[in-house]
């Protein structure tokens, strides 16, 4: 068994889970402790057997319900050190067996998964994606993306299933009632990835194995999922994409996307 779960994703909380028969772990808690814990017994999931919390990075909708979630339930968090010194106020709360670092490029193992942290550009004081490894295969956790970069790409590669960021539109960014300086973070090279772009991103990566998409992160105010999902598949059709052979999916703000690796 090799599991993966959107608790929560959008521009207002991110919360997954990634599950083997032996090992289950979150990436991020940006939703309270009580919203997590519910959506986990909504799955049989009992969140004191969550083996490990990974952070990708400080914004508040990435850990908004770490500390009380890992002191109220005895979870390990992984983070880096510039990250952990960057979210001072939920560190804080967590106890000091509980506080695990990694470093970036450098694998590590929780339980029966190996994950592998990559470089992201964003705004953030280190932020991460994941590789994570399970029975021979590879899954990819990447959002809060600025901008794709070669590494990046690499690291995606031969995933059999990736979350991948498909954040805004550009024309309704430019249209929403968002300040301006706010439109310029989220379009700059450290903000989000737009729907296009993760389109040719995944268009690239269809020819490295590739069997399944959940679009992630959609931004409430400057996006829809019918318009992520559209812009993405027209990316595709344009590379001769086969809809038989790659699943594309739209996490959901405030519900459960289910994705199946392998039984």
């Amino acid at each position: 068994m090799f599991n993966f779960y959107s608790l929560y994703s959008g521009s207002s909380g991110n919360c997954l889970l990634v599950q083997t028969s032996n090992t289950k772990i979150l990436i991020d808690a940006g939703e309270s402790a009580k919203k997590i814990s519910s959506a986990l017994s909504s799955i049989d999931i009992d969140p004191t057997n969550i083996d490990a919390i990974l952070v990708t990075h400080e914004h508040s909708d990435h850990i908004k319900g770490l500390g009380t979630l890992s002191k109220k339930y005895n979870i390990p968090v992984y983070a880096n050190s510039r990250t952990w010194d960057a979210m001072e106020e939920q560190a804080a709360k967590i106890n000091d067996n509980n506080i695990k670092k990694f470093t970036i490029e450098e694998n590590f193992e929780i339980g029966d998964l190996k994950v592998h942290p990559f470089k992201i550009p964003h705004d953030a004081a280190n932020p991460c994606g994941f590789n994570i490894m399970y029975d021979n295969k590879k899954i990819s956790i990447a959002t809060d993306i600025g901008h794709m970069t070669s590494n990046i790409v690499h690291k995606l590669e031969d995933s059999s299933f990736i979350l991948l960021e498909s954040n805004y539109d550009p024309n309704i960014l430019k249209c929403s009632p968002y300040p301006y300086l706010l439109k310029k973070r989220i379009a700059g090279p450290n903000g989000h990835l737009p729907n296009e772009e993760a389109g040719k991103t995944i268009s690239f990566l269809t020819h490295s194995g590739l069997k399944a998409v959940m679009l992630g992160h959609l931004s409430k105010e400057n996006n829809f999922p019918e318009l992520a999902y559209k812009t993405v598949v027209e990316e595709l059709i344009q590379n001769n994409y086969d809809e038989n052979s790659l699943k594309i999916s739209v996490a959901k703000r405030d519900s459960l996307c289910f994705q199946e690796i392998s039984s």
